[in-house]
């Protein structure tokens, strides 16, 4: 059987907007262990106010580190909330998007992106030849 290489997991968030009720809102978490430093946040197409599926690229440190504590200066900025809750923040030139999750699916996710690559690790699981290759293609 061959190992695994991806790990997706379905979370529900919960939209912050202006009004008192924030509206349910799906989306995937998405780690693969040939891009070993990012993860993958995609929101489907009736999610967003384009109509278009939308996927948001950050680090794992970041995920990592924002459970935990503020972190982020830039696109992507994450925090916890309360005792059970993260909050995400995603910038763009169009707005602010902010989201709650629920902390333990986070930590769930985290534990199994673990299981494909260590912290630490991730060095080992770039294909440096086939980058530059790709890089010099059509020069």
């Amino acid at each position: 059987m061959p190992a695994e290489t991806v790990v997706e997991q379905a979370v529900r968030t919960r939209m912050v907007a202006s009004a008192p009720r924030m509206e349910t809102v799906p989306a995937t978490l998405r780690y693969d262990r040939q891009d070993p430093f990012a993860v993958h946040m995609t929101f489907p197409a009736p999610a967003t106010l384009a109509g278009v599926a939308v996927s948001w690229t950050f680090s794992r440190d970041l995920l990592q580190a924002g459970v935990s504590a503020p972190a982020g200066l830039g696109d992507v900025r994450i925090r916890p909330y309360g005792y059970d809750r993260t909050v995400l923040e995603f910038h763009a030139f169009e707005g602010v998007a902010m989201v709650h999750l629920h902390t333990a699916e986070l930590r769930r996710f985290l534990k199994r992106t673990e299981t494909l690559v260590p912290c630490g690790f991730e060095h080992l699981h770039l294909d440096l030849d086939q980058d530059v290759a790709d890089l010099l293609r059509g020069w």
